[in-house]
């Protein structure tokens, strides 16, 4: 199964796929972890251009297809090989991350980015995706005091460096998107305390694996 985690700059992602991990291999599935940008060897020196301050001047054009560029190589070299060994793969952000973000955040054509996605990933969507959702106040806080505490604010803080309501603008990306894709997505209160967000993505998972597990 693909499962992939989307939400604004602090919604907890990370948090929540170590313990969506540490879940899954309890169960004695093979899990691949992974993320964008960065999920491939080629993604990790992209990630360094598309996240680090020193690219301030990148272009919303330039941007778009560095992330398409990471997709492609990221889902031919890690996420396609993965499934067809019959591995369960966790990706922190995939293809909606661009049209949230360069689409609804940058002002580029959604359904354009959708066609140049579908490009990149070879008709490889996710079978479930769960956004994080939460006040973009709430999550560019925490997001702005991990990067401090972790002393990333140059080497990954351009996007927190962006307005509230870039930021803003962005969820409400996403939460369009949740609406179009009714199916697919499922929307979890990342406002709770952690534990809570934890327990609800949990239940989310299990739902999904029992019925794909019905379905084999």
């Amino acid at each position: 199964m693909f499962v992939t985690f989307e939400g604004i700059e602090g919604s907890g992602k990370s948090s929540v796929l170590t313990a969506v991990q540490a879940h899954l291999e309890a169960q004695g599935r093979e899990v691949v972890r992974t993320r964008e940008p960065g999920g491939s060897r080629i993604g990790q020196e992209l990630r360094k251009l598309l996240l680090g301050m020193e690219s301030t001047d990148l272009t919303g054009e330039s941007e778009l297809f560095l992330y398409l560029a990471d997709r492609a190589q990221h889902v031919a070299t890690v996420i396609r090989p993965a499934l067809e060994a019959g591995r369960t793969v966790l990706s922190d952000r995939y293809a909606d991350s661009t049209v949230a973000y360069q689409g609804y955040g940058r002002g580029l054509d959604p359904k354009q980015l959708h066609a140049f996605n579908d490009v990149a990933v070879a008709g490889l969507w996710p079978e479930l995706t769960i956004l994080l959702d939460l006040p973009a106040e709430v999550g560019l806080r925490r997001a702005v005091t991990r990067n401090m505490r972790e002393h990333k604010c140059d080497t990954e803080g351009r996007f927190e460096a962006e307005s509230l309501s870039f930021h803003e603008t962005v969820r409400e990306g996403y939460l369009t998107l949740a609406a179009l894709h009714r199916k697919r997505y499922r929307i979890v209160d990342a406002a709770q305390p952690l534990e809570n967000v934890i327990a609800d993505v949990l239940a989310i998972i299990d739902e999904r694996l029992a019925a794909t597990d019905e379905q084999a």
